[in-house]
């Protein structure tokens, strides 16, 4: 139900923007983000948006990288700049349907091969 894209093989401190495809609509509760996972390494947060744009990152984000979304096209992007090699993972994308029974999703990821 998730469909990610853009990762690639790129320089340090080039730039690159992940896009996240829902096929359901994004409602403002909802919570639609960026977790990254390195090889050997736990899945970590990168950023989050909610449907009201209220906007979340991890310190390693901050200053480098900014999520936004487009809801009209169930969509949210993740434009990452001034990569460094640390950023190199697998990128996946996750929305969130905060209710009684909370639901997630996760995209399947997208690599991102960030080269000294």
């Amino acid at each position: 139900q998730l469909q990610a894209s853009g990762g690639g093989l790129v320089q340090a401190g080039g730039s690159l923007r992940l896009s996240c495809v829902a096929s359901r609509n994004i409602f403002s509760i909802n919570v639609m983000g960026w977790y990254r996972q390195a090889p050997g390494k736990q899945r970590e947060l990168v950023a989050t948006i909610t449907g009201a744009s209220r906007t979340n990152y991890a310190d390693s984000a901050k200053g480098r990288f900014t999520i936004s979304s487009d809801n009209a096209k169930n969509t949210w992007y993740l434009q990452m700049n001034t990569l460094k090699p640390e950023d190199t993972a697998v990128y996946y994308c996750h929305f969130r349907v905060p209710s009684a029974y909370t639901r997630d999703y996760w995209g399947r990821g997208t690599k991102v091969t960030v080269s000294s």
